[in-house]
């Protein structure tokens, strides 16, 4: 028997899919487990791709929708095995996101027939370095598995639509000044105290909200990090403060560059490199198929503010949106916990639309 029921209901298979602790590189044996569930059902076209396990309709259907949620979670913390307090599901990856993979799995083995082919993704690596992302891998390596007309990503939105993504951009402004004795600190330059217009620049930023698609995304600027000196008595002669740029997707990374980088073009002095960069998405919800979608679920669609996957599926060309049961501002707490009536709501959601009217 799979280790794994998919006849029981997505509240139980979460708490199931949570109690495999997958901490990012130990997905394996959740992979193992999803795989040999999903390869029992006889209508599914399955296919594995290191820890990332796929499974495929292919009944012909004039449109092919791709669902997609990660495996792995951020370190546990004396948060497993999970546990049900009154309507609340407790433990890590409840939220961030095994309750969103649950539902996933339930309805791929459930739907035989949709009214769309659906191509279901489960992946590995999404909490760590971007180069070692399952679904990136499947990109790279079996990119016609990612194929479809709309893509949907199981992270957590309280079971409401979120369009798209921010992008996001890291940098660091570098300061250069003298070492000197600090009892004799006028021989010196100090670096540390250079980089205070830097700091001011960042306080006195105003965050941008710009529209795109009918949708408003927040913008932001700020500090992240601060690095400089090398001894109690010694004059810094470099100081390094590290920013984060979080983008509206009307944004393209070079233009969010330039954007930055103007801004702190008046400083002289002030070395100036992007240590990492990722394109955001734009909302995606024009499409035909993704009308449908927001007419089966309902609501109002709100904006992603953090960087998600969907911008790969973006960078493919693919409509991508993120829907799914949990509160992401509890997404890798300790007391991280997902409200049962919203894995009830994106299952049937999710069924309803995948079932037609």
């Amino acid at each position: 028997m799979p280790r794994l029921d998919l006849t029981a209901s997505s509240i139980d298979i979460t708490r199931a899919l949570c109690d495999i602790e997958s901490v990012s590189g130990n997905e394996r044996e959740l992979a193992d487990a999803v795989e040999e569930a999903v390869s029992g059902c006889a209508h599914l076209e399955v296919s594995r791709d290191g820890d990332a396990i796929v499974a495929r309709t292919n009944l012909g259907r004039a449109r092919r929708v791709v669902i997609a949620g990660h495996l792995d979670t951020v370190p546990v913390h004396n948060n497993l095995p999970t546990r049900r307090e009154g309507d609340v599901l407790i433990g890590r990856g409840t939220v961030d996101m095994k309750a969103g993979v649950a539902v996933q799995l339930k309805l791929a083995a459930e739907l035989r027939e949709p009214v769309n082919d659906i191509t279901w993704i489960w992946y590995d690596h999404e909490e760590v370095s971007a180069d070692l992302n399952g679904l990136g891998r499947l990109a790279r390596n079996r990119p016609e598995l990612l194929s479809g007309d709309f893509a949907i990503l199981g992270e957590p939105t309280n079971a409401m639509i979120e369009g798209g993504c921010n992008g996001t951009l890291r940098a660091e402004l570098t300061t250069h000044g003298v070492r000197a004795h600090s009892a004799r600190a006028w021989v010196g330059r100090n670096a540390i105290h250079a980089a205070a217009p830097i700091l001011a620049i960042l306080a006195a930023y105003e965050p941008r909200t710009i529209e795109v698609d009918g949708l408003e995304y927040r913008e932001s600027l700020n500090a992240v990090g601060i690095t400089g000196g090398v001894a109690g008595n010694v004059i810094p002669d470099e100081c390094t403060v590290s920013i984060n740029y979080r983008f509206a997707p009307s944004a393209s990374g070079e233009a969010a560059t330039a954007y930055v980088r103007a801004l702190f073009s008046s400083l002289d002095g002030v070395d100036f490199a992007v240590s990492d960069i990722a394109e955001g998405a734009r909302p995606g919800l024009d499409a035909p198929v993704a009308q449908d979608f927001l007419n089966a679920v309902g609501g109002e669609p709100a904006p992603k503010y953090g960087w998600t996957d969907v911008a790969r599926f973006s960078a493919l060309g693919i409509p991508a949106v993120n829907y799914g049961p949990g509160d992401a501002l509890l997404a890798h707490a300790d007391d991280e916990r997902v409200d049962v009536a919203q894995i009830a709501e994106c299952e049937r959601g999710l069924r309803a639309w995948l079932t037609g009217p």
